[in-house]
């Protein structure tokens, strides 16, 4: 089969690779229909290469048709239609159980310390090959694929492998108070559902910040009230026009959906482009122990956030040793979430939203649809913010 590999730092290619095959009764094998093109990707793409491996097959956000499943997994048959959560998780364990299925004990990479294995991200995360292709092996499959009706068109469905409840959960977590406020740091796709998701369920005003033309464009088109970080001369301006419309305390929530590539800290994104060029056996462990994050971000939600508010991150950071202003955040009493999205949890509460009302505005949120040989110039397109890219879908 054809599917998108790893090659180096800002290197993708489409390879032929060996077709995937049950290797336990709890396995599925998926035709892939529709894949997204995730911000995290893009961590894979730049950051994050000290963890990758040449070949490996990127890409977590998949939706498709069941060619074959396992003895094990007794509610699918070849021919459904299957959303697949970019967490693999058993559904059994205590973890999935308190409905923290990104900590599942059955697929934890415990050899590395961390959660439930992913698809198509890093060895910390197994290794485990990815949805950009044309065919994915899915593991667990009696528990993680959400089986979707027949008639609308992908774009109705594939967000729930990632996007959808990525942006749920981080509205959940940041606990916005029914008429309360909100302000979302980057308007990607994460942030820009995570500010529809929050008009949805009764925020009284959303303030969404970005640069990006194209996105501050999309965000106010839907309601949201639009700051272009370009019009700053520096964050503490910007904090001081969002105080100025929050009675000068600062909305009651922010949601840090920027994460690790955020704009601005040339100091952490000097070193981590150094550790990109190391040879593999020093940039590894150096970046287990040293690695650091571009905090702008979180240090303008810290900021930002009123005394006694919510701060929920749901952009991707990776440091080990990044500082933390502690003084501020006990003084103000910040409470503060983050985690991979556990889907599972949220994917019930969602799909009353996939309606042909389209309330969060799902069918056409795609701003860019390539087929999988495109996928390279995708990535560049992406990575580059070129042609108003803001989500970009894969057909294999």
């Amino acid at each position: 089969m054809k599917a998108l590999t790893w090659q180096g730092k800002r290197d993708v290619r489409i390879e032929n690779v060996p077709d995937p095959r049950i290797e336990e009764p709890t396995d599925a094998i998926i035709r892939v229909t529709s894949t997204g093109l995730c911000g995290s990707d893009l961590h894979l793409y730049e950051v994050l290469t000290p963890f990758m491996t040449p070949g490996d097959i990127l890409g977590h956000e998949p939706m498709g048709i069941v060619e074959e499943v396992g003895a094990a997994v007794p509610d699918l048959q070849a021919g459904d239609r299957v959303v697949v959560p970019f967490q693999i998780a058993c559904g059994n364990c205590w973890m999935c159980l308190t409905g923290l299925p990104t900590q599942c004990e059955t697929t934890q990479v415990s050899s590395e310390g961390m959660g439930a294995a992913l698809f198509g991200y890093t060895r910390l995360y197994g290794a485990v090959p990815g949805a950009q292709a044309e065919y994915l092996r899915v593991p667990q499959a009696q528990y993680g694929p959400i089986k979707v009706p027949e008639g609308p068109a992908d774009d109705r469905f594939v967000y729930l492998s990632d996007v959808l409840p990525t942006a749920w959960q981080a509205v959940a977590y940041a606990d916005v108070p029914k008429g309360g406020s909100v302000a979302v740091l980057g308007l990607g796709p994460i942030g820009d559902m995570a500010c529809r998701v929050a008009q949805a369920k009764g925020a009284g005003r959303v303030f969404g910040v970005d640069l990006v033309p194209e996105r501050l464009r999309r965000a106010k088109e839907r309601g949201v009230e639009t700051f272009d970080l370009r019009s700053f001369d520096d964050e503490k301006e910007l904090v001081a026009a969002i105080r100025d419309q929050t009675d000068g305390r600062g909305p009651d929530a922010v949601i840090d959906a920027v994460g690790t590539e955020a704009h601005g800290s040339a100091t952490a994104r000097m070193v981590q482009n150094a550790s990109a060029l190391l040879p593999r056996k020093i940039s590894g462990p150096m970046a287990e122990r040293f690695s650091v994050d571009r905090l702008a971000a979180l240090y303008t939600a810290i900021d930002l956030v009123r005394r006694g508010g919510t701060i929920s991150i749901s952009g991707v950071y990776g440091g080990m040793a990044d500082p933390m202003p502690m003084l501020t955040m006990f003084d103000k009493q910040i409470q503060l979430r983050m985690g991979q999205a556990n889907v599972r949890r949220w994917s019930d509460e969602i799909i009353p939203f996939l309606t042909d009302e389209d309330p969060l505005g799902v069918d056409d949120f795609a701003t860019h649809r390539v087929p999988l040989d495109e996928a390279p110039q995708a990535y560049d397109m992406f990575q580059n913010k070129r042609d108003g890219s803001v989500k970009v879908l894969i057909k294999p």
